[in-house]
């Protein structure tokens, strides 16, 4: 990418931070679905079974590796070499899944990548509980939007970095997007 005259820019988000923070800036998305269930279905906890909170618990861990994969499979849409530019992988110190895309990108289709998993996984399966009174798969949404809060915050990093200069993304790592910039040609 420097060949072609881009000067890099490394975006981190360090792995703590983002345990932290991440969860923390999901919190104002979180509470608007609460009140939307809140408002539209009140809460009624006897219908919940053990049973059904051990299959909303693997239900979780299948849903986090989907996470992953929504990443890969967008990210994967707009490399060259698609889904042959996608790798997976699990940091074991931090039990955290991660996915790469060894591509540079445009910050549009990079940023709809990062943000496609909350939305789905998250804002729609949130939605879809509120619409058939599911209080369970609510939960389970409010645990993906929370599992978001990584993404979002990289996504407001990106957003907020102001340039002049056109700007392409490469995905290094889990937090980490290095920013390509190079002089708009007029």
């Amino acid at each position: 990418m420097q060949k072609k005259g881009y000067q890099m820019k490394n975006m981190i988000i360090d792995i703590r931070q983002a345990n932290y923070q991440g969860p923390l800036s999901m919190l104002p998305f979180m509470l608007l679905a609460l009140g939307a269930y809140y408002y539209v279905n009140g809460f009624d906890l006897d219908g919940i079974s053990i049973g059904a909170v051990v299959a909303a618990y693997v239900l979780m861990l299948v849903l986090i590796i989907l996470h992953e994969l929504i990443h890969g499979i967008t990210w994967g849409i707009f490399a060259k070499d698609h889904f042959h530019s996608i790798d997976f992988g699990f940091i074991r110190s931090s039990f955290t899944p991660y996915c790469t895309c060894s591509e540079p990108m445009k910050k549009w289709q990079y940023l709809l990548g990062a943000a496609m998993p909350t939305l789905v996984l998250g804002c729609a399966v949130a939605a879809a509980a509120v619409m058939t009174d599911r209080l369970l798969l609510f939960f389970v949404a409010e645990i993906m939007l929370l599992s978001g809060g990584g993404d979002f915050l990289i996504i407001l990093k990106i957003l907020l970095y102001r340039t002049d200069k056109k700007v392409c993304i490469a995905i290094i790592l889990m937090n980490v997007a290095l920013l390509f910039l190079r002089n708009r040609i007029e």
